[in-house]
């Protein structure tokens, strides 16, 4: 994603976080049983989600994915793409990992030295060799944890009116988890497409097997003990 595609991204989201918000501040209004509109009052309860710890949590199980994933594809099958216009598996994977720094660079973060945010698709294009785009992955996984990490609350709640009259640092993040969310579902139509099933799909097929046997098991052992 180009800087001005990128922008253009935030500024969807963002505009579609502000609308949330400035709704979340108007009385809501509910349908009674006769069909007439009655005013709720505003819910002034504390907010019982905490993005940080849950963005947190939520994007290093994404990373694990991407790093399994990109663990138990041949070396032969990162070049691989759906169709010529289309990025392939290794372009995919770096335009995962460049994303960090662009996206929470929109909120201030300084990417290092050797990613120009204004050039990514040179980034995506370095490498189709496994071991260093599984490093990459990693590398800009910490960054990502630690930018973040170093937040505060009130970090989260700092307007970036450049970003939108309503737009905060908290809607970067926002925006990165749904940008990391859009690509591991990309990702896993390519593997399927090469007939590869995801790691935590066949841990979870076996789980799930290794589960039923047990309940038959112990279903048998019931009913032999009543024998």
């Amino acid at each position: 994603m180009n800087k001005l595609a990128l922008a253009a991204t935030a500024l969807a989201f963002l505009a579609c976080g502000t609308v949330s918000r400035a709704a979340a501040m108007l009385p809501q209004a509910a349908q009674s049983s006769s069909g007439a509109q009655s005013v709720q009052p505003k819910d002034t309860t504390a907010p019982s989600y905490d993005m940080k710890a849950q963005s947190l949590l939520d994007l290093d199980a994404q990373n694990k994915k991407f790093i399994q994933l990109a663990e138990a594809l041949p070396q032969e099958k990162f070049t691989w793409r759906p169709s010529p216009e289309a990025r392939s598996f290794a372009e995919v994977f770096l335009h995962v990992s460049g994303e960090r720094y662009q996206i929470l660079a929109l909120g201030g973060a300084t990417p290092p030295a050797g990613f120009n945010p204004k050039d990514p698709k040179t980034y995506e294009e370095s490498t189709t060799d496994k071991a260093k785009i599984i490093a990459e992955l990693k590398k800009t996984g910490e960054f990502m944890d630690a930018t973040i990490n170093a937040m505060t609350n009130a970090d989260f709640a700092k307007l970036l009116p450049k970003l939108g009259p309503d737009a905060n640092a908290g809607d970067v993040v926002y925006i990165l988890v749904v940008d990391c969310h859009e690509h591991m579902g990309q990702l896993v139509a390519y593997a399927r497409e090469n007939g590869i099933v995801p790691p935590w799909t066949i841990a979870a097929q076996k789980a799930a097997k290794e589960a039923a046997e047990k309940k038959a098991q112990d279903a048998k052992m019931a009913d032999n003990e009543k024998k």
